[in-house]
């Protein structure tokens, strides 16, 4: 049976507006497969933790080192860790070569990288992502911090996540993990959350503590497929269904008033 042109021409309009959703879900699946830190946003002098979300991009290796680094010229007075199981947590001290000065603290020396490193066994395969804690502050007061991060995957590859976002707004293939700076609240500058903040705000002159994560609550690695704190995402994929459902809709309507389909027989009289 021959099918009309007008049944033709529907079904192309079909295909062309399903392939189009098809990948606009897809390109956000790709766009969400950065490096990340989060929150995206904290405000100055406060302590806060922060989780390096590091999504597997590659399909035949798992990746099993990361390692972030923290600017020196912008560096925390405190930084502990939180442990990951089948991952070996390594800190990098560093003295400072000039002090820096946040606020009523001096900072000589400070975690300038953090390394987890993958147990034999552990990975993070493909289509799945890990999360990487550390707890820090008093966060500087400046716009942003860049984290620029490291991803050893397990075929010996590399990716450097240490690209700076343009002024024009469009990101980089590799954009670095970045933080942004808000000011601090009213009435809370200078002013902590505990006994540990508390030493960090008094002392007129410290070096950057990092707690040994023996004993701390574990974190688990997630195995899942890739996700982001950004909406954009899940919008831009919830749109794309909403117009392939319509156009299947009104393209199911059309053919059903294509001409020379079927009548309806007379009613017996």
């Amino acid at each position: 049976m021959s099918t009309t042109p007008r049944v033709r021409r529907w079904r192309r309009v079909i295909t062309t507006i399903s392939l189009t959703a098809v990948a606009l879900v897809a390109g956000a699946g790709v766009a969400a497969a950065h490096v990340t830190v989060n929150p995206g946003e904290v405000a100055a002098g406060d302590f806060t933790k922060l989780t390096f979300r590091v999504p597997n991009e590659s399909s035949t290796a798992g990746t099993t080192a990361v390692t972030f680094t923290i600017p020196t010229d912008h560096p925390f007075a405190f930084v502990s860790v939180k442990s990951v199981p089948g991952w070996t947590v390594t800190p990098t001290r560093t003295t400072l070569p000039t002090p820096v000065t946040e606020g009523d603290t001096t900072i000589k020396e400070a975690v300038t990288s953090v390394t987890w490193t993958a147990d034999p066994g552990t990975q993070i395969g493909p289509g799945e992502f890990g999360e990487f804690d550390i707890s820090a502050g008093p966060v500087p007061d400046v716009p942003s911090i860049a984290f620029t991060a490291t991803q050893t995957y397990s075929d010996g590859s590399v990716v450097e996540w240490n690209e700076p976002t343009p002024a024009s707004g469009e990101e980089p293939e590799h954009p670095a993990p970045t933080l942004t700076i808000g000011a601090a609240a009213a009435g809370e500058e200078g002013h902590s959350h505990s006994d540990t903040d508390a030493a960090a705000t008094t002392s007129a002159e410290a070096t950057s503590s990092f707690i040994e994560p023996a004993g701390v609550e574990p974190v688990t690695t997630v195995a899942a497929t890739t996700t982001e704190t950004s909406s954009a995402p899940t919008i831009i994929a919830v749109v794309s269904l909403v117009i392939a459902a319509g156009a299947l809709l009104v393209a199911a309507f059309a053919l059903r008033r294509k001409p020379g389909g079927p009548t309806n027989p007379p009613a017996a009289g």
